[in-house]
């Protein structure tokens, strides 16, 4: 049977779930198309889940390092059966509003994995969606006006390099750990792998990074990246950039796991019981039918969408990490928004990626908005740069946590805001006042003359701001 819908959406992540919430507010008749469950990736494998377990090992180093405060704890330890727990409570908690709220705006919801069609029977045009079950059941066809595709992402593999879930793992698998590795080689430093890096550390496991690149976190202004290393050796982290791993000589033992890494000075040797790629995701596209339309994807398989999101078909929309742009689901469920105002006939306005804020969540966090120092430079900018230190933050002080610092990037000649970058302890917190002032067009001295509540973290905004118009107090 078909069923006619303004709006289908491929995918029931973040971006998908909530972009059906905005289609249905506007007055849309919405279906999403989901094979697993509401949520996706991040709230399932991704976002929630790996903050969860960063709480966990955070909260087990607060308890460590008690007696800093005046507390004595006589025996500390960390349970990872518990800590997933905590994670899976948390997950299951977040699913059920998530599902609560696609039921309160009736929207329908077929589970089952889903297709994009070409010319049929049932529509002149590529965009109908055939809906397979598992088991002998029916495949459902759905005839909508308008397809937003949401597929999301999957953890990228090595050639000849391929996870086994045991010893070769992604994150997809270690957030199923029922028992901490005593060593582990994290193959990749971008995001993923240092909020893995700091999560195994911090609860007592030996880390090993590896980076291709010279920079770890290489989208990541070079000074913040920097900083994040520096504090990420002084932890007892192993870091080594410009190195690759040789598939051809890893070598799996009974207990452990040895891998070759080559360098430019040469090659060596190490020795773990687990090693986590984390060299990136793939767009997942693959078996969604794309073939049967004009949809058009780039070198690296993501989905070539104009600035509305709209695909080669027009009426076909690609949203979130399936088209390449950032990877963040606050990023999808912006693009969700624009898509489905704009497939509605209204006007959105539209930001640039740049414009999204970027937060990491290691130990320190980074967190970050606009253009980098190198980025402006590139452009053109005649750039103003200014940093302030936490340790001029009273409350830092007070929280015991005083490393990092805060970067403001303005233009030399307009003063306008291009960019605020920060890196320490719960930076991930602050980072909305900046993408608020970025919003507005702000100047540095308008960020200058907010009043920022003392004592607060928030105040480091401020003070870099007055260090850029020449009126630095601390620091």
């Amino acid at each position: 049977m078909a069923v006619e819908y303004d709006v289908v959406i491929l995918g029931g992540g973040t971006g998908g779930y909530v972009t059906a919430v905005r289609a249905a507010q506007l007055g849309l008749k919405t279906a999403i198309v989901e094979k697993d469950s509401l949520g996706g990736t991040c709230l399932h494998k991704g976002c929630i889940p790996t903050k969860a377990l960063l709480k966990s090992a955070s909260v087990y180093q607060e308890v460590k390092n008690a007696h800093q405060y005046g507390v004595n704890v006589e025996k500390t330890g960390f349970d990872i059966t518990k800590a997933m727990e905590r994670k899976n409570n948390i997950i299951d908690s977040l699913h059920n509003g998530v599902s609560s709220l696609i039921k309160r705006e009736k929207i329908d919801v077929y589970n089952g994995y889903g297709r994009i069609l070409g010319p049929s029977i049932f529509s002149p045009m590529s965009g109908s969606i055939s809906v397979e079950y598992k088991g002998e059941a029916e495949n459902d066809i759905l005839v909508p006006k308008n397809v937003i595709i949401a597929t999301g992402s999957s953890p990228r593999a090595i050639p000849g390099f391929e996870a086994d879930g045991d010893q070769i793992i992604t994150s997809d698998h270690a957030l199923q750990l029922e028992t901490l590795p005593s060593s582990i080689v994290i193959v990749g430093a971008g995001v993923i792998g240092i909020e893995w890096a700091t999560f195994f550390h911090d609860v007592g496991v030996q880390v090993t990074l590896i980076e291709a690149g010279s920079q770890i976190l290489p989208s990541v202004d070079k000074e913040v990246a920097e900083e994040m290393k520096r504090l990420l050796k002084r932890k007892g982290i192993h870091i080594y950039n410009n190195a690759t791993v040789d598939p051809s000589q890893v070598v799996k033992n009974k207990d452990e796991v040895n891998l070759t890494v080559q360098q430019q000075e040469g090659s060596i040797t190490l020795t773990a019981e687990k090693i986590l790629v984390a060299v990136g995701r793939n767009a997942n596209t693959k078996n969604i039918g794309l073939e049967n339309t004009d949809i058009k994807t780039n070198d690296h398989g993501f989905i070539e969408v104009n600035g509305f999101y709209q695909t080669k078909e027009s009426h076909i929309y690609a949203i979130g990490d399936v088209n390449g742009g950032k990877q963040l689901a606050h990023a999808a469920t912006y693009e969700g928004s624009v898509a489905v105002e704009h497939l509605h006939g209204k006007q959105p306005v539209t930001l640039s990626h740049k414009d999204i804020p970027t937060c990491i969540y290691g130990s320190p966090q980074i967190a970050a908005i606009g253009l980098t120092e190198e980025e402006a430079s590139e452009l053109g900018y005649e750039v103003q740069v200014n940093k302030t230190s936490f340790q001029s933050i009273g409350k830092a002080h007070v929280n015991g946590e005083v490393n990092g610092f805060a970067k403001i990037i303005l233009d030399k000649e307009s003063d306008d805001l291009l960019g605020i970058h920060m890196v320490g302890e719960h930076v991930t917190e602050l980072i909305g006042q900046a993408s608020m002032a970025k919003y507005f067009d702000g100047s540095g001295l308008e960020i200058s003359e907010v009043i920022y509540p003392h004592p607060t973290l928030s105040e480091i905004l401020g003070e870099v701001a007055l260090a850029a118009e020449g009126r630095k107090i601390h620091g």
